[in-house]
C-alpha cells in the first residue's frame, strides 16, 4: 500500500496497524515518489537477517583472497579513527 506522507501524518496509527497487524508494507511517498516504507517487525527482522548473512558471505570471500594485508590501525589512520 502507498500513502502520502500528508496523509501518513493525519493516519499514522492506520498505516502502523496495517504494517503491525495485517503485515502489509506501507510505502511513504513524498510528491508521488517513494521515500520510506513501514515495515512489520517480522519484515524488518528478515531484513537484517539477509543482511547479516550477506556479510558473513563476503567476509568469508574476502579471507580466501590472496594479496596484501592492509593491518586496522593503518586503515584507522587512514580515516582519522582512533
Amino acid at each position: 500500500m502507498n500513502m502520502s506522507v500528508a496523509k501518513v501524518r493525519n493516519n499514522l496509527a492506520e498505516a502502523l496497524n496495517r504494517a503491525a497487524y495485517a503485515g502489509e508494507r506501507v510505502v511513504l511517498e513524498r510528491r508521488g515518489k517513494p521515500v520510506a516504507a513501514i515495515v512489520s517487525i517480522d519484515d524488518l527482522e528478515f531484513l537484517e537477517r539477509l543482511e547479516n548473512e550477506a556479510d558473513i558471505r563476503a567476509v568469508r570471500r574476502a579471507r580466501k583472497e590472496k594479496g596484501r594485508r592492509v593491518p586496522l590501525a593503518h586503515i584507522k589512520a587512514r580515516l582519522g579513527m582512533k
